[in-house]
């Protein structure tokens, strides 16, 4: 038996949850409840903003956006309103507001988080904080960002319909490793994969100022989300196209007698996108204490560097479980931080293959003073140049396998036939077999090459294909 929404003709809109069990026993010690929005919506003045097309980074048959077609297609004025969500459950309670689990009604292959923000218990600061949340969140359009799929103002209620990021967050994997550490191998993917978010923020002149584990969500693939963007603030940025000779890394190559052989350096002339704030400017102190950067702790202005500042410290605590300017207190970090306090990473008998390119990156990200701190000129264009990321292809990085990481559950999206129920994702694999099987009955050292390319699509192997001496 499904419970419906319960409408009543006295009460305004109340999002706190009704538990009430189903008649259906388990035999588990507790029965299973399901959870009731109540709302009398016809006597609110209701305002819907909806996206009006599917975003490019998301395929056609996307079940998200199916869901909210379908809705709105049977929808009276064609927007979709809060009656068409069905709350699951209480998923947190954030500095603005509480985020519920929820679907489309009779759409359940379809999953949603639903930010619900009550402006009348909000100061004025915070009201602003909505305000540019809900504006840099109709902005986004990148994977590893949220999609808004609805801006729904009932009453005195702000509703963010954005995604639902089912396998938590950053920090709470990082809590189920040993020594709360990951290996460099997944270090280097996830902070590949903030680092183009970053980027991309940034291209908008968007400051994000709230990096840090917890608000970095791990998707049902395994890729990154981040999450939580009211800290942020909006900046101008002239995007450029630069020119930079890179030189290239050669081999060392003997002669005959086993001396090294002196080769001419070589140059690559490359065309680089930048689009970094550099005029962006603030002197607000908001965000997390041990990732505040040291100009931001002053309270003497800060720009866009803040985010680098932050990056280097979030790549420091997945390599070492904590973050490197930590004191006894509150306090104790930040005096830490402001004072002429360097970084120090620890230095282990056997390091893992990576970690000396990651200590590197790390010491020229935190950098205390603006100016010479990596990132802040260029970006992540610079970034994304040092060794650390050797190897990485940035235009196929969404489409790497994840690192398998303990305690991660990745789950497969394979698409439903709703005639017959069969996966076809099954059938295609089924396909795929004969035909390989075929090609190697009869392909001979085309199906050889063509198999080695197909094994090759992992992020390790892009890591790992490029070998320097």
């Amino acid at each position: 038996m499904e419970d419906e929404t319960v409408f009543t003709s006295d009460t305004d809109l109340d999002f706190s949850f009704t538990s009430t069990t189903t008649d259906r026993t388990f035999a588990s010690s507790s029965a299973r409840s399901s959870l009731t929005l109540s709302f009398n919506e016809s006597r609110l003045s209701t305002t819907t903003t909806n996206t009006a097309t599917t975003f490019v980074h998301r395929g056609k048959c996307d079940p998200n956006w199916s869901a909210i077609k379908t809705a709105r297609s049977l929808s009276s004025d064609g927007n979709l309103h809060l009656r068409h969500l069905k709350l699951v459950r209480h998923l947190g309670t954030g500095n603005l507001g509480r985020v519920y689990l929820c679907n489309i009604r009779d759409c359940k292959n379809s999953d949603f988080a639903l930010k619900v923000i009550d402006r009348e218990s909000l100061t004025h600061k915070k009201l602003l904080q909505v305000q540019m949340e809900a504006q840099i969140l109709s902005m986004l359009d990148h994977p590893f960002l949220p999609t808004l799929y609805a801006h729904i103002e009932v009453s005195h209620y702000t509703c963010l319909l954005i995604d639902y990021c089912c396998n938590g967050d950053l920090h709470s994997l990082l809590r189920k490793q040993p020594g709360n550490r990951l290996p460099v191998q997944a270090v280097r993917f996830f902070a590949a994969e903030v680092l183009i978010a970053l980027e991309y923020l940034h291209a908008l002149g968007i400051v994000y100022r709230d990096l840090k584990p917890e608000n970095i969500l791990l998707r049902e693939d395994g890729h990154i989300m981040l999450s939580d963007f009211d800290l942020c603030f909006k900046s101008e940025v002239v995007p450029t196209m630069e020119t930079t000779r890179v030189r290239k890394r050669v081999s060392r190559t003997t002669n005959c007698f086993g001396g090294p052989v002196k080769e001419p350096a070589e140059e690559d002339v490359e065309v680089e996108f930048v689009a970094e704030p550099t005029a962006a400017y603030s002197k607000s102190c908001v965000g997390t204490h041990e990732y505040l950067a040291p100009e931001l702790v002053s309270g003497n202005g800060h720009g866009s560097g803040v985010d680098w500042w932050a990056f280097g410290i979030l790549i420091y605590e997945l390599l070492y479980g904590t973050t490197p300017f930590k004191g006894g207190s509150k306090e104790g970090t930040l005096r830490n931080i402001a004072s002429n306090m360097q970084v120090k990473c620890h230095v282990a008998e056997s390091e893992e293959k990576g970690m000396e390119e990651a200590k590197d990156l790390i010491g020229r990200l935190l950098v205390k003073e603006p100016s010479r701190r990596l990132g802040c000129s260029k970006g992540a264009t610079e970034i994304k140049r040092h060794r650390f990321f050797d190897g990485l292809n940035w235009a196929l990085l969404r489409n790497y396998k994840t690192p398998d990481v303990y305690g991660q559950v990745k789950k497969g999206q394979p698409h439903v036939n709703h005639v017959t129920g069969d996966s076809r994702g099954r059938r295609r694999r089924s396909w795929w077999k004969g035909f390989r099987f075929l090609l190697k009955n009869k392909g001979g050292e085309k199906f050889k090459r063509l198999n080695s390319n197909l094994s090759n699509s992992s992020y390790y192997h892009h890591v790992n294909s490029t070998k320097i001496d």
